[in-house]
Parts: C-alpha cells; sequence; structure tokens
C-alpha cells in the first residue's frame, strides 16, 4: 500500500462528504414527498473503471449494482465527455425497475475520465399504465407502460436534450413535479462532479488513483477478516413469499450460501429458483445481486467498508429467466425493488443465524402495505390539478438481532432503515389526504430474547375528490419468522371502511378508489425475534409493557415474566422476581 492511512482515512471521509452532499441536495431540493419526506433516492461514486467508490447513506437496493449502471454508459456511449449527462432506467441494462431513474455524470479531471457521480431517484409517477410506480398485475413491459430510457444522453455540454425532456413532460402526469426532481437529481450529480474536481486538483491525480487502488485492497482485507471469523460450511435459507395475482400457491424461493473461512469468500446461489412469470414481481439483476449482498452485510462486522474492494470476496450466482436472477425480456421487473427483494435480504440474513449464536438477523419488514400506496387524483385546493405520490405512513416491524431489538422505523430490508418516515404534516399540505390514526399494534413483535419491531396501524383517506390507493403487501400468510427460539411477528392486512362503517377487505394486490367518507385501514406485519423469549431480560418486558407495546398477560404467557403496577401508577410495572422465576421454570406449551 503506497497511500499512507492517515491519508486514507482522509480521502475515504472526503468521498464520504461528497456523497453526503449530493444527498443534502436531493433532499433539500425534490419536489415530490416521496422524495424530499421519506428520502427514496440514493447517490454513490463510481470509479472509470465502473467500480463502486463510495455510497456513505445510500440504500443497498440502489447502491449496489450501480457499476452496472456506469458500464452501459461507458458501453454505449464511446463520446461520452465533460459537460454529459445521462438518464438510465432500464432494468435490462443494470437498473434496478423502471421507477428508478438515475442520472449519471462522467467527471473528467485534466482530460481524463476518473469517476462517474450517480444519483438515483424514485419516481413518483414513472409513465405506467396506472397512475402507480408498482404493476404487480403486469405480464410485460408493455402492459407496465413504463418510459424506459436505457442510458440515454439527457444533457450535452451541460444542457438539457430538449427532446428526452419533452417525451417525459408528455408521458409523466405530473410533469412540474417530475422536471423539479430531475433538476434537484441532476443537481446533485453536478455537485460531486465539481467537488471531485477539487479533490483531485489538492491532491492531485496519481494521488487519487493510488488511494483508489488502496482503499479498494484495504476493503478487501477487512472483508476476508470478517468472513474469516464466520463458521465455514454451506448453508440454505429458504421462504415463501404469500399468493399473489398468477401465483395462487405464493412464490417459494431459496439461497444457498457457501463460506470459506479460510479462503475469506462467499457465494450466493440463487438458481434454484422459480422461472420468470407473467407479472411484475420478477427481479432485475441488479435487485437479486444487491438483494442477498444485502444479507451477508446485515451479517457480518458492520465496520467493513461497502465498496467493490469488498465485492470482490462476494459472488453471486444467477439464472437467465429466473424470478430471482436475470429476466428475460419481456417479463416485467415492476415490482424488482420490493416483496421478492425484501424476502430474499431477510432469508439469507435468517440462514446466517443458522451458523451459530450471535449471527444473522431474524425476518422482518416483510412487503409494503397499504400504508406504503402510491396515491393519485386531482386536488380542489388547488383548481383540481394532479397529483400522484408514493406515501411512507408507517413501518413494517424489523427484525430482532443478536444484540438488539428489532426497529418500528425499519420500512423495507432492501433499504436497511435509511429511509425516512413521512411527516404527516407534510403529506397533508402537499396532497389532500387526511390521516385519521397512526399507532403501533400493541403484542405484534415477534417474540424473543430481542424481539422484533411491532406493526403499525394506519387509517387514512381523502378531502374533497376521489382517491386512488395503489398498494401491494405480503406477509399476511407468511409473516416475518423468528430465528434461534425467536417466535414469529404477526401478519400484516389492509381492508376499507365504507361509508356505512363496514369493513371491506381488499386483496393482496391492486388499486382501489375511495371516496371522502371512506377510509383505508393498513396493519403492517411485526418482525421476528430472535433467541428465547424466556431468556429476555425481564426489566425490558417490565419496560415494554409499561410503554403499553406489551401486553401484561402475553409478558407473562410468551416471556415467562410476571409484573405487578407499580406504586408509583401513571401505568408503569414492576417484575415480580420470585414469581417469575417460578413462571420461567414451569413446562412451556
Amino acid at each position: 500500500m503506497t497511500t499512507e492511512p492517515l491519508l486514507l482515512a482522509i480521502l475515504s471521509n472526503r468521498l464520504d462528504c461528497i456523497v453526503r452532499e449530493m444527498t443534502n441536495t436531493l433532499l433539500r431540493a425534490g419536489r415530490s414527498a416521496v422524495l424530499n419526506t421519506a428520502r427514496d433516492f440514493s447517490c454513490s461514486i463510481i470509479t472509470s473503471d465502473n467500480e463502486l467508490l463510495a455510497s456513505a447513506e445510500g440504500l443497498p437496493v440502489h447502491v449496489i449494482g450501480t457499476e452496472f449502471l456506469a458500464r452501459a454508459m461507458t458501453d454505449l456511449h464511446e463520446d461520452f465527455r465533460e459537460g454529459d449527462a445521462y438518464l438510465h432506467n432500464d432494468p435490462y441494462l443494470g437498473n434496478t425497475h423502471a421507477a428508478d431513474h438515475a442520472i449519471l455524470v462522467p467527471v473528467f479531471f485534466e482530460g481524463e475520465h476518473m469517476f462517474t457521480a450517480c444519483a438515483k431517484a424514485h419516481q413518483a409517477d414513472c409513465g405506467n399504465a396506472l397512475p402507480t410506480t408498482y404493476m404487480p398485475a403486469a405480464r410485460d413491459v408493455y402492459e407496465e407502460g413504463a418510459l424506459i430510457f436505457p442510458c440515454v444522453l439527457i444533457q450535452r455540454d451541460f444542457r438539457d436534450v430538449a427532446d428526452i425532456i419533452r417525451m417525459c413532460r408528455r408521458r409523466i402526469r405530473v410533469p412540474d413535479q417530475w422536471y423539479g426532481d430531475y433538476l434537484a437529481t441532476l443537481g446533485a450529480a453536478r455537485i460531486a462532479e465539481r467537488r471531485l474536481k477539487e479533490l483531485c486538483a489538492e491532491y492531485g491525480r496519481d494521488a487519487v488513483r493510488a488511494f483508489i487502488r488502496d482503499w479498494f485492497d484495504y476493503s478487501e482485507r477487512r472483508m476476508i477478516d470478517a468472513i474469516g471469523r464466520l463458521p465455514g460450511g454451506r448453508i440454505t435459507g429458504e421462504a415463501r413469499h404469500d399468493p399473489y395475482p398468477n401465483l395462487p400457491e405464493g412464490v417459494p424461493l431459496k439461497v444457498t450460501v457457501t463460506i470459506d473461512s479460510t479462503e475469506g469468500r462467499i457465494d450466493l446461489d440463487l438458481r434454484d429458483n422459480p422461472d420468470n412469470y407473467p407479472g411484475g414481481l420478477n427481479e432485475s439483476r441488479a435487485c437479486a445481486t444487491n438483494n442477498v449482498m444485502t444479507g451477508v452485510f446485515n451479517s457480518i462486522d458492520p465496520e467493513v467498508p461497502h465498496n467493490a474492494g469488498s465485492f470482490r470476496r462476494i459472488s453471486v450466482q444467477l439464472r437467465e429467466g429466473c424470478i430471482a436472477g436475470i429476466p428475460k425480456f419481456p417479463h416485467s421487473c415492476s415490482m424488482a425493488t420490493t416483496n421478492i427483494a425484501d424476502r430474499l435480504v431477510t432469508l439469507t440474513q435468517a440462514a446466517f443465524a443458522r451458523l451459530g449464536e450471535g449471527f444473522g438477523l431474524a425476518e422482518g419488514a416483510l412487503g409494503m402495505g397499504i400504508s406504503y400506496a402510491v396515491i393519485s387524483g386531482e386536488d380542489q385546493r388547488y383548481g383540481d390539478e394532479a397529483y400522484v405520490n408514493q406515501v411512507f405512513l408507517a413501518s413494517t416491524g424489523g427484525p430482532g438481532g443478536p444484540e438488539a431489538d428489532g426497529w418500528p422505523t425499519y420500512y423495507l430490508p432492501v433499504a436497511a432503515s435509511l429511509m425516512y418516515h413521512d411527516s404527516t404534516e407534510v403529506d397533508e399540505q402537499k396532497y389532500p389526504l387526511l390521516v385519521w390514526e397512526k399507532r403501533l399494534i400493541p403484542d405484534s413483535e415477534g417474540a424473543g430474547r430481542h424481539r422484533g419491531a411491532l406493526g403499525s396501524r394506519v387509517v387514512y383517506g381523502c378531502r374533497n375528490r376521489p382517491m386512488m390507493a395503489a398498494y401491494t403487501f405480503d406477509g399476511h400468510e407468511n409473516p416475518a419468522r423468528g430465528v434461534r427460539g425467536g417466535l414469529t411477528g404477526t401478519g400484516s392486512d389492509g381492508w376499507k371502511i365504507d361509508r356505512d362503517g363496514n369493513r371491506v377487505d381488499l386483496p393482496m394486490a391492486g388499486t382501489q378508489v375511495i371516496v371522502p367518507g371512506e377510509r383505508l385501514v393498513s396493519h403492517t406485519g411485526g418482525g421476528g425475534g430472535y433467541g428465547d423469549p424466556f431468556e429476555r431480560d425481564p426489566e425490558r418486558v417490565a419496560h415494554d409493557v409499561s410503554e403499553g407495546w406489551v401486553s401484561v398477560a402475553r409478558a407473562r404467557d410468551v416471556y415467562g415474566v410476571v409484573l405487578t403496577p407499580s406504586p408509583a401508577g401513571k401505568g408503569l410495572y414492576l417484575v415480580d422476581p420470585e414469581a417469575t422465576r417460578q413462571q420461567r421454570a414451569r413446562p412451556r406449551a
């Protein structure tokens, strides 16, 4: 290694700071709530050799695989140059799914291509046949209907290519909102371009090149060390996605993990999974790859850098024409970033839990649910102006782990808790939406030594005009399972309350038009637990009961903890040590 260790640390953090500045730019400048409230976007820096260099707090589903995007730019455009920007959302050419618009900017220093800056943002609308970025029932890309841009030039000499802008403004239902989000995404990439040029000018091209080489080598050594601390061998993770349109039996899923501790390598094999089917659940190559890799990174030393250096030690085996592999055109990948994707993350991390105590995580945060719906309609407050946006009103319960309880704000496994919870007030100001109820559901957690997070209940509806909600969920019939003796969380559910107060059950995926006076109810599932619930610290159980998250009866029957009301009142509870010892000594069903 030729780069001094101190300089290595300085430059790696400088790159992360650049990515964070990109992120802040997009967060503050984006127009849609899916960007400036939920933060469903990611930024990254890729080398001129098309290897992921820095991603800071990028969502794993967005940033692992961005090298595929950069490679499309260098392969398809021999004349790319300074001042260019490219729009890429083609899932058959390295992108995740059509709703993720990626802006790629090649960064030059002294005439040499040094980096590619990438800002990828989930769109409020992408031109689908329905006003939603998720099309679960689409039999192919034609029925899906999204505008597809296979890494096309959108700026030359720092000026927009007007033809592409006109295409988007014509087909996307909220053209002004889209254009504002486009400018924010482009601005984030241009910020990186400016800062990377400054970095090269400060340290010199040769020093930066040496740093990249040494940083990747250092990251690879860290990964070798992390894998070397795992038990070697082969483990298999299996799960089943709930029944779905055109899939009445659900989808069986499987990953085979081979750990070579001596050589410091992990192989992830997804080839033994069902074929593509006529629907939107098919994974793209980028998603299938990053899903199982995310499960690995969730299960090893968290200090290992996430870049192409550490990635050298992980191989992913995919099969063409596989629902969890490389899609065969024209099968739809509209749902590639959710559902099957979430299952692949969780079954991989749950497989690692089989290695022994202290490894892996439980399952959790499966599917999205009606609280994640894409809402659309016309807003009377603004002259019946059309609106489209995905809301993130409540999370699904996160998984319990070997050292901590599940997080109630985990959101989706593919996002690794890096997305934000929507502000109810902002959503109600920006869109004709009313939220009546948001709360955690008591006793919905998967019990364990470290319990899963609770599921959430959300009730919402429209203000003055009919509103369409396009939604999908999973985990109703196959909820998040615990590991190492941990229990399964409660399942997800969703229904409508009509004007007469009657419950109307809804299918697992689809669209629902509601009118003023009607409400949608979303119940997201709880996360699975990690370890035996009888090994949970009784004081933690007392805290959960005092907070209203767990009932007194569940504390006794599931955790073996007997509680008495605190003399201080206020709904607080204290542990009865002797009664708890006797309760935990009894045989369990």
